[in-house]
């Protein structure tokens, strides 16, 4: 397991017990974390090589940061972005390893990494799901979003960094196959999570990933955002610029 994301692990165990208590395919719309406690704050990454870590601000405020442009959908290809990959050589992939992170029972693993047994939440629709071939990985901001709205200008490596992400507990997030799907990549003007308890935990965690990685949103998903966040008063938004 990837030691930077254990923190996810803890607070989904500690989620569950205050409860009382990737589908295995590729998804093509796009692969679709709350963190499983559905907090309203981001952990800054300890991942070496980004800038320096932003210090809590307000959600509305942190929305304010993104900043405004016209999307470009054009030339996009799903390929751009290569992910799923064993970046630490450990016969794990990426969506192993949040597989692995985000377990409230944690999962048996087996050679190459195969993974039996475990539960997780998945805070999108609140479900408790016990066969990791039900769940997708989500890119919290979409492959395709994320080409829209800067990606189209980075190179190979920063789109196949940006699809990898473990270096933050907010970019990747295991949740039940319909909702990701559900989702596609449409952005929070467009879609947002079916239970109202992961709204204000979603805004926090889009708006964590856009500022990471310096992604720009449009006049419709910047007003949306800021409109959804209204009762959102006490959400606080960290994050540390990606490398």
């Amino acid at each position: 397991m990837d030691l930077r994301r254990l923190g996810s692990l803890s607070a989904a165990m500690l989620a569950a017990a205050a409860m009382t208590a990737c589908s295995a395919d590729v998804v093509e719309a796009d692969d679709a974390k709350p963190s499983a406690t559905a907090t309203s704050s981001t952990t800054p990454s300890g991942a070496p090589g980004g800038g320096p870590a932003e210090a809590g601000l307000p959600l509305a405020e942190a929305i304010a940061k993104i900043p405004v442009a016209t999307e470009m959908r054009e030339g996009y290809e799903r390929d751009s972005f290569r992910h799923w990959i064993d970046e630490d050589g450990d016969s794990c992939t990426t969506r192993a390893e949040v597989l692995i992170a985000e377990a409230v029972t944690p999962p048996e693993q087996g050679a190459r990494c195969a993974l039996t047994g475990g539960s997780w939440l998945s805070y999108y629709d609140e479900a408790e799901v016990t066969d990791a071939r039900k769940l997708d990985i989500d890119h919290m901001v979409p492959l395709a979003e994320a080409w829209d709205s800067g990606a189209h200008a980075w190179t190979p490596e920063r789109r196949q960094a940006y699809a990898n992400d473990l270096g933050s507990e907010r970019s990747l997030v295991a949740v039940t196959a319909k909702t990701n799907r559900s989702k596609a990549d449409r952005d929070p003007a467009q879609w947002m999570p079916p239970a109202g308890s992961a709204t204000c935990t979603y805004l926090v965690d889009w708006t964590a990933t856009k500022l990471r990685w310096g992604l720009s949103a449009d006049d419709a998903e910047r007003t949306a955002l800021l409109e959804l966040a209204e009762p959102c008063t006490d959400s606080v938004v960290e994050f540390e610029p990606a490398a």
